[in-house]
């Protein structure tokens, strides 16, 4: 579980995508609101591995369901798949990743 947290860590500091301005500090709320948006990728992700959709097609898959997050966020979807897809799957069908990424994010 360690390493999970580690990985999920490493993977945060290296989203350029969704990096704020370092000049403000953003508010609390649209922090809040990023990681939602997040985890709620890491969860979709975690999902089309669940239903074993093949690694490459895990983008289209994702987009094809309409998700509710800001166009951005699919930036970090090939960012995410290879991280989700090397867990074995246990920690696929016992972990949820989404709210493992939202508790880091958050604590950043």
């Amino acid at each position: 579980m360690t390493r999970l947290f580690v990985t999920l860590f490493a993977l945060i500091l290296a989203l350029p995508a969704l990096a704020q301005d370092t000049a403000e500090t953003p508010e609390v709320d649209e922090k809040v609101v990023s990681c939602g948006y997040q985890s709620d990728v890491v969860a979709a992700v975690q999902q089309a591995r669940l239903e074993r959709i093949a690694e490459r097609d895990v983008p289209e898959h994702v987009l094809a369901q309409s998700p509710a997050w800001p166009e951005k966020y699919n930036n970090v979807i090939p960012l995410i798949t290879p991280w989700v897809y090397e867990q074995k799957r246990k920690i696929i069908r016992n972990e949820d990743l989404g709210a493992a990424w939202s508790e880091l994010c958050l604590q950043q």
